[in-house]
């Protein structure tokens, strides 16, 4: 064999001993899927957002509508008989009762009618008895009885008539009321049918609106209703009636509510703003400027959890205005972000840092 395949043989052997030799020692590196981290490289830093405490309480919501005020009651009072206006017993906003006198008209011979028909009464009574006691002697024949009780049946009908024509003389209230308009004077001459004066009750009014049909089903007669007028006073009302059909042009349904006016504000007639309560509920107020829209396009806030991770929840508005919304549907406490919240993503993990927030 030749020196240089010994040579060649030997760096062989040399090889395979260095070898076994390293395996022996476990000097064995593994190789890795990922480089390792650079010697001194820090975590990556959590992101800041400011968070408030918020909790929920017990808030009564309701349904706004925009509403007209009527009088509880108006009646045009009208004469139910012909005559010349003798004098006038009530004026203009005068406020009076029940059954109270409103004008008087000339009597035109009327009470005359009254007095002859008494007297015709009178002498088919004694008519009548005396008939009777001869038919039960067979003295009179049934026919003749019978025509004296037709007759007196008549007069007592024209007598009643006679009667009514004399009370319609003096028109009277039918209700309590104020005095509203008046279309005549003294010496006016008024015909059947002629009005009067109009009559309405305002100590109590009724107001009416129209309930959209998502919320009908969560307003019934008894609930209680507040109502704003234009120049800031409130009244207060109960529903009485809830349509049980929609209004074929507008879907929605019509309602009523009676309102109390002991103040005898002069109101009826104007607009005025109903809010009807309805029953109350944990929620939320919250400024507007902290909702957003999920990927579904529903409403929510963002807020962290236990572990400071970031939650969106989704919320059901039951309330918005310029100052804050009423939400539900959220824990009765939750850490909501303030600040920052568009800047981390759901399941992000932050670091909260507790800031007071005046609109919270």
């Amino acid at each position: 064999m030749t020196k240089a395949k010994w040579g060649s043989l030997g760096l062989s052997v040399l090889v395979v001993i260095a070898l076994v030799v390293w395996m022996a020692t476990g000097d064995i590196k593994e190789a890795r899927n990922e480089a390792p981290d650079p010697i001194g490289a820090e975590p990556k830093a959590l992101t800041s957002v400011q968070v408030r405490t918020i909790n929920a309480r017990l808030h009564e919501p309701g349904i706004l509508l925009q509403g007209q005020l009527d009088p509880w009651q108006s009646v045009s009072v009208s004469a139910r008989v012909s005559g010349t206006v003798q004098s006038i017993e009530a004026d203009l906003g005068e406020q009076v009762q029940e059954n109270d006198a409103l004008l008087q008209l000339s009597d035109d011979g009327r009470e005359a009618v009254v007095a002859r028909w008494k007297a015709r009464v009178r002498k088919l009574d004694a008519d009548l008895a005396a008939a009777r006691t001869l038919r039960s002697n067979n003295l009179a024949s049934q026919s003749e009885l019978m025509n004296l009780e037709s007759e007196l049946a008549a007069a007592k009908a024209e007598l009643a008539s006679a009667r009514l024509a004399v009370e319609y003389l003096t028109p009277r209230a039918p209700f309590a009321g104020v005095i509203n308009s008046k279309t005549v004077e003294r010496g006016s001459l008024v015909q059947a049918g002629s009005p009067l004066f109009e009559l309405v009750r305002i100590d109590r009014l009724k107001a009416t609106g129209q309930v959209p049909q998502q919320s009908v089903g969560q307003v019934s007669p008894g609930q209680r209703v507040t109502v704003d007028l234009l120049d800031g006073e409130q009244l207060s009302g109960i529903v009485t009636f809830v349509a049980s059909a929609a209004a074929p042009q507008t879907r929605s349904f019509a309602v009523e509510v009676a309102v109390e006016n002991p103040d005898l504000l002069r109101v009826a007639g104007g607009s005025a703003s109903l809010r009807i309560a309805l029953p109350e509920v944990k929620a939320m107020f919250i400024s507007p400027a902290y909702l957003s829209l999920d990927d579904s396009g529903r409403p929510g806030v963002k807020y962290i959890d236990d572990e400071n991770r970031v939650v969106f929840g989704t919320v059901r508005l039951l309330s918005v205005s310029t100052e804050g919304a009423w939400v539900t549907g959220l824990p009765d406490e939750i850490q909501l972000i303030t600040r920052g919240g568009g800047f981390v993503g759901v399941g992000e993990k932050v670091r909260p840092v507790n800031v007071a927030d005046s609109q919270g």
